[in-house]
């Protein structure tokens, strides 16, 4: 009786959610090209994946997955119990390496990352101020901390310094942690401003770059590397699963942060380790990414001639919004829908973004665009956005 009450229950809550336009369809999805997939059979131009360098289909990557991949296909048991592989120390080293850190610490997925990074940093005598704008991955990361959570704004920083100012000396340690590229708007966090604000108050800051690496720094290390913070931030967050191409998320830090979260992040020694496959392939993604900076050029050029478009034809995006991320603002997740819906029919696959992963009222389609989309894709795919509004 009792699974039946639930049945009905979870049956009335998913109409709910369909009245509500908030079901999301599962689609099967392959990959003809870097930017054309079947969806459903359907061949479209994509602007869904976050494969900003087109590095998951790239011969080398591919080879190098291949190769680890005809030698051993899981890792078996956590990096903890049964060792790391050859493959996972190599990726480590890289990864510090690319990052210039003195260490990195591999976990299996970026949301992994944060969450376990979160919990284990973040005490019971510890605050965290965490932006309103994050991923869920840190805001989940904040709530499972043994500390106190509270939420600023990045536009309203002065308010975060009078709250550090009047609750700092309640805690031991005090933390920030933001995205360096929210992931939605596409907006840029005040690195530079949270450094000060941090340096002033003695707290530690923690920055994901799961957008921005291989995508802004001179050499691809993300916003750290250009607004010229990276000495003053204590962690940096990063993802294999986007520019990389691949799956995984990573920590780079100081020998010290990652000793202790090797002991002590609970979603790195209670899941079993990456594939070594997946190691060697982006291993390979990131000296792809050093020795061809030419890709994270193209991909800028064709983010700011999106947005020039955008402009043209009047079409509302997120103001300071810069890079691969380009959300067009509908509004009513109706519409928004259906526009994604109508666009997948003419061959373009835009997602509809919708709450919970946006506020209410700011649903949108979000162009994500990859170093291998061409002008005349892009060109394509706003005007007919433009005309069917």
């Amino acid at each position: 009786m009792s699974s039946e009450v639930d049945t009905d229950r979870l049956a009335h809550e998913l109409r709910a959610l369909g009245d509500s336009n908030l079901i999301r369809p599962r689609r099967t999805v392959t990959p003809v090209s870097a930017t054309e997939y079947l969806v459903d059979g359907h061949r479209c131009i994509s602007f869904a994946a976050n494969d900003y360098l087109g590095l998951s289909q790239h011969p080398q990557v591919l080879k190098a997955f291949r190769e680890a991949a005809s030698l051993q296909a899981g890792a078996t048991a956590s990096a903890l119990v049964a060792g790391r592989t050859v493959w996972h120390e190599q990726l480590e080293r890289r990864i510090a390496r690319f990052e210039g850190t003195e260490s990195a610490v591999l976990f299996p997925s970026g949301y992994a990352a944060n969450v376990g990074t979160l919990a284990a940093m973040v005490g019971p005598d510890d605050c965290v101020f965490c932006d309103r704008d994050n991923h869920a991955s840190i805001v989940d990361g904040c709530r499972l901390a043994a500390g106190k959570m509270f939420v600023y704004r990045h536009n309203e920083l002065s308010r975060l310094a009078a709250a550090l100012h009047r609750r700092r000396s309640q805690f031991d340690r005090a933390f920030i942690v933001t995205d360096s590229v929210f992931s939605m708007d596409g907006v840029i966090a005040p690195l530079k401003e949270l450094s000060r604000v941090a340096e002033q108050f003695a707290v530690d800051l923690i920055v994901d770059e799961a957008h921005a690496t291989g995508v802004f720094g001179p050499t691809g290390r993300g916003v750290c590397e250009a607004l010229s913070v990276t000495e003053n931030v204590l962690i940096r967050v990063g993802t294999l699963s986007k520019a990389v191409g691949t799956l995984g998320g990573f920590v780079a830090a100081s020998q010290s942060v990652c000793d202790w979260l090797w002991n002590t992040a609970r979603t790195q020694f209670f899941s079993t380790a990456l594939p070594p496959a997946v190691c060697a392939a982006a291993s390979e993604s990131l000296r792809q990414i050093r020795r061809d900076l030419d890709r994270a050029a193209r991909l800028n050029r064709i983010c700011r001639y999106a947005r020039q478009l955008l402009n043209e034809v009047g079409l509302e995006t997120i103001a300071g919004s810069v890079g691969p991320i380009v959300p067009i603002l509908i509004g009513d997740d109706a519409q928004a829908v259906s526009l994604s819906e109508r666009l997948l029919r003419d061959g373009y696959f835009v997602p509809a973004i919708r709450p919970p992963t946006v506020r209410k009222g700011t649903a949108r389609l979000r162009l994500s665009l990859c170093s291998e989309h061409t002008p005349e894709q892009v060109e394509s795919v706003i005007q007919h956005i433009s005309k069917i509004l």
